[in-house]
């Protein structure tokens, strides 16, 4: 029988049991539908998390200074921990897995003004690499450079929210700001970002000084002394370099400032490489299991094929042993039957494919929320669906088949359908 006579014969037997074939091949198809639409969201939430991520900062550490908790070097715990400037160069050159050290220091009391408005802004201070660090892309203008460090000039860097608050649909790149009455410059203007966390307040209502120009027109009050910083922004050579990096933190800080290395209250770290490495456990995780549910049920979708074959070869017995009676060898009574289930299969797997694919151009035409970066699959998610469907095709195809083939001629003749 050529391929043409046996896909009309599929046909006509999926049309006799139009119900039956339904559900059947139904099932294959939402099995397909699942195992694909489940990673693409499982693959868009980790993208958009990741994206969401980097405008934070792209593998960094941030050390906050907090209090002991453990006794060490004959001090009592409790006691609190402030950084130094004069901390910078020892780590700089004792951390030799870390790339950037940079202090940061910030005063959310300062009295703004430009010549057209007041604002309430936060002002930090931090070393040129903090633009590259934190994401802060430029709009317009430039950001503070290693020279302004240097030379302690008073320039400023403002977020976008920031400038509109403070020359609104004006230019303010050469226009002074005025902070606590000291005039700065305004340098540049940062580009609007998104951003879905922080440890002091959203970017773009910043406004970004060097760090020597903010130590010392704004430097912390008592009881701290004025070379004191809150917060390191630290990161790692490579990926695989920043447990080695936080291991030489607190190694460094603890001896500077007399605290155990082990004392984690002392020296509480932010580090976002094993945040964004969680997540992607946790997404991984969840991808897996609703793969997982997918495959169960493209399972029974193939339990489903089998079942129709087995019905089909019951209900065409005669019709075997005519064939059989006339010298149709077994094994074109296999081929004939193995090819209709795998037919079946391949057709609601076509489908199932097809529909999981236009469903997720679809939901990605729609906007989506900033954690989330849509409906994403992959070439891997097709190619698992694609094998374990031909998987599937064969295994429900080959016990119906084969007892097409071991049918008894004479036993087949003098079945009565329904019988």
């Amino acid at each position: 029988m050529v391929l043409r006579d046996l896909v009309g014969d599929v046909l006509r037997t999926l049309w006799a049991h139009k119900l039956r074939a339904f559900l059947t091949m139904f099932g294959i198809a939402w099995g397909i539908v699942s195992i694909v639409l489940m990673t693409a969201a499982g693959e868009g939430l980790e993208k958009g998390q990741e994206a969401n991520a980097k405008t934070l900062g792209k593998d960094i550490l941030i050390v906050f200074h907090g209090r002991t908790s453990l006794q060490a070097g004959g001090t009592r715990a409790g006691r609190l921990v402030h950084w130094d400037i004069n901390d910078v160069p020892i780590l700089q050159s004792e951390a030799l897995d870390c790339e950037y050290v940079m202090p940061e220091l910030e005063q959310d009391d300062v009295r703004i003004h430009s010549n057209y408005n007041n604002a309430g802004f936060t002002i930090t201070g931090s070393y040129p690499p903090f633009a590259e660090v934190r994401s802060l892309d430029v709009a317009n203008g430039r950001f503070y450079n290693w020279d302004d460090l240097k030379n302690t000039r008073r320039v400023a860097f403002l977020g976008p929210d920031a400038a509109k608050q403070l020359f609104g649909s004006r230019n303010p790149i050469g226009e002074n700001v005025y902070l606590n009455d000291f005039p700065y410059v305004v340098i540049g203007v940062m580009a609007a970002k998104k951003q879905d966390s922080s440890y002091d307040g959203w970017d773009v209502s910043k406004v970004f000084v060097p760090f020597t120009a903010m130590q010392r027109d704004f430097p912390n009050k008592p009881p701290q002394v004025e070379t004191s910083f809150d917060q390191w922004l630290i990161t790692p050579k490579s990926y695989e370099r920043h447990e080695a990096c936080k291991r030489e933190i607190r190694t460094v800080l603890g001896r500077l400032h007399n605290f155990d290395s082990n004392d984690k209250e002392a020296c509480p770290i932010w580090d976002t490489v094993q945040e964004a490495k969680a997540f992607r456990q946790m997404t991984d995780g969840m991808k897996y299991f609703l793969g997982a549910v997918g495959i169960v049920t493209l399972f029974l979708g193939g339990l489903g094929v089998m079942n129709v074959m087995m019905v089909a070869v019951r209900e065409r017995t005669r019709e075997i042993g005519v064939r059989k009676a006339l010298g149709a060898p077994a094994r074109d009574i296999l081929k004939q039957f193995f090819i209709e289930a795998v037919l079946i299969a391949l057709i609601s797997g076509g489908v199932g494919l097809s529909v999981a694919y236009g469903l997720c151009a679809l939901v990605n035409l729609l906007p989506m929320p900033d954690f989330f970066a849509g409906l994403l699959p992959t070439l891997g998610s097709g190619l698992i669906a694609c094998g374990l469907l031909g998987t599937i095709a064969v295994l429900s195809a080959l016990y119906p088949a084969r007892k097409a083939a071991s049918i008894d001629p004479i036993e087949a003749l003098r079945f009565e359908a329904g019988g």
